[in-house]
């Protein structure tokens, strides 16, 4: 948290009890500063007036960028939105099949049984021609002549034949195993795509948006939006958090949220307001800084977390060990969500193929890794 920001959680509590709204708290504020302070007549005539223009300029733009950001990112997920969707189309189609079709050009198991016996055959035959051609050459130096240049070219002709069908067997091999491969990680994949079926996708702020509510999340915080479709005041308005409970209501309504929260909170450092007095407008602090919550509450729908693109930005924020370990759960996903292995994965892999390379003696073709 910068410097600037150490404060936000006092002025929320003031916003909370202002019922005008920003109007009030600006009149808060600006009285603080007439009573308390020499703002107004310290620096001489006008010199309040260009301090207050520049600080507001100052925020401005970055509220502006802010705000430009989300409506890239917002038209961003639509347009892949609807990549998926024609992709999904193309391959319901049949054209995907097609594609995947044409690129497949390893010998089938069929291909390599018919191979093999036309090389039996071939090699048969050339057996049969050498053995009539020796009975056909009696007793001549000729005969023994034919029949050691007959048994000369016949040397390589099985050693060519049988070059062949170990290639053939090489080939039926690697075919197997790369089959074998691609139905595992296909398998893996159904798995996963299993576990995340029925969840939502994140919105733009990694939460959710809902009926009565939406929410967005950072890795430490949760800012929850109520809108009211009335005008209330911060007296009818009734918010207790707890470790594993929160509760938000009107007076003579009924409560709007009231149930275990998914994950704890740390209850001394959440927040709340009243926006314009028509939003309720929750800040939420995570006990654990090191997970994205798949809901606010128990009773909520899920979001695919595996989905979540978090801000590259914030990662300055963070201290070294956090950020390693934020930096190395973010590759993780991308690498899961690519279908690749992950850093344990690679890992893992290192360590057997050093293993293997001490080992040559022996055969890991037919093993299986978990």
């Amino acid at each position: 948290m910068s410097d600037i920001e150490r404060f936000d959680g006092l002025l929320l509590s003031m916003a909370n009890q202002c019922e005008g709204g920003i109007k009030e708290l600006l009149e808060v504020m600006f009285s603080f500063l007439s009573r308390k302070t020499d703002f107004y007549i310290g620096g001489g005539k006008g010199a309040a007036q260009k301090l207050l223009l520049e600080k507001f300029l100052m925020f401005e733009k970055p509220a502006l960028e802010r705000a430009e950001k989300e409506r890239k990112q917002r038209e961003e997920d639509e347009r892949i939105r609807r990549e998926k969707l024609a992709k999904k189309k193309a391959k319901e189609n049949g054209v995907g099949d097609q594609e995947e079709g044409a690129k497949i050009v390893e010998i089938t198991d069929e291909e390599a049984e018919k191979l093999q016996k036309e090389i039996d055959e071939e090699k048969k035959r050339k057996v049969a021609e050498s053995m009539k051609s020796e009975d056909n050459d009696v007793g001549s130096t000729a005969s023994t002549a034919t029949s050691s240049s007959s048994s000369s070219n016949a040397t390589p002709l099985a050693s060519a034949t049988n070059n062949n069908i170990n290639n053939v067997e090489t080939s039926t091999k690697d075919s197997t195993t790369a089959k074998a491969d691609k139905k595992e990680n296909a398998d893996e994949e159904e798995e996963e795509d299993e576990k995340d079926k029925g969840k939502l996708k994140p919105n733009s702020g990694n939460g959710a948006d809902l009926e009565k509510y939406k929410w967005t999340q950072t890795l430490s915080e949760i800012e929850v939006r109520i809108p009211l479709n009335m005008t209330v005041k911060a007296a009818h308005v009734n918010v207790v958090f707890k470790k594993k409970h929160l509760l938000v209501s009107l007076k003579g309504h009924p409560p709007i949220i009231d149930c275990e929260t998914d994950h704890e909170i740390k209850v001394e450092e959440s927040t709340w307001c009243l926006e314009d007095r028509k939003s309720i407008v929750l800040q939420i602090e995570k006990v654990n800084k090191m997970e994205w919550w798949s809901r606010l509450i128990k009773t909520d729908p899920e979001i695919n977390t595996r989905k979540v693109v978090p801000e590259n930005s914030k990662l300055s924020d963070l201290d070294d060990d956090t950020r390693g370990t934020v930096e190395k759960m973010m590759y993780d996903q991308r690498q899961k969500e690519l279908g690749l292995p992950t850093s344990e994965d690679q890992k893992k892999n290192e360590i057997l193929k050093q293993f293997m390379e001490k080992h040559p003696e022996m055969d890991f073709s037919k093993a299986k890794f978990s």
